[in-house]
C-alpha cells in the first residue's frame, strides 16, 4: 500500500501514482486531488522503501506507522504543539523506544508525523506490508 505513495522533493505533502510514461510519473496530491507531472529529474521517493534508524537495525516506515496508529487510536497528531513543547523526541519515544538518537533528527520525527496526519486524512489504517502466508 505505502508502494505507491510518494514523496517529492522540494514538494510539501504525499502523493500517489496515477500513471507512468517515459521519464514521467503522473501524480495526484493527497487531500487535494490536484494532478501533475513528476519528471525523472524530480527526487521521488516511496514511502514502502523508506526505513528509520533504530538500535537493532533499519525498521520499515510502515511498521513504525503503525505503531503511531496504537499509540494515538488513530487520532491525528498536534505536531505543532509537539515542536512548540520540544516534544517530538519524547512523543517518538514513547514510540519507538529503540529509535538510533544520533542518526534520527527532530526534523525526521516532524515529518514522520506529518505524514502520519496526511495518510489518516485520507483514510489509511494500515501501514505495513501483509507477509503472504504460504
Amino acid at each position: 500500500m505505502l508502494k505507491e505513495i510518494l514523496s517529492i522533493t522540494g514538494r510539501p505533502g504525499l502523493f500517489k501514482i496515477i500513471s507512468q510514461g517515459k521519464g514521467i510519473l503522473v501524480v495526484e496530491e493527497l487531500g487535494s486531488g490536484k494532478r501533475f507531472p513528476a519528471h525523472a529529474r524530480d527526487k521521488v521517493v516511496s514511502l514502502g522503501d523508506i526505513a528509520m534508524y533504530t538500535e537493532s537495525g533499519d525498521t520499515p516506515l510502515g511498521e513504525i506507522l503503525d505503531k503511531v496508529y496504537a499509540k494515538y487510536d488513530g487520532k491525528k497528531i498536534d505536531v505543532k504543539e509537539l515542536v512548540a513543547s520540544k516534544g517530538l523526541r519524547p512523543a517518538f519515544e514513547a514510540i519507538v523506544e529503540d529509535y538510533d538518537r544520533d542518526r534520527v533528527y527532530e526534523n525526521d520525527i516532524k515529518k514522520l508525523f506529518t505524514w502520519y496526519n496526511i495518510l489518516i486524512d485520507n483514510g489509511f489504517t494500515k501501514f505495513a506490508e501483509e507477509k503472504e502466508s504460504k
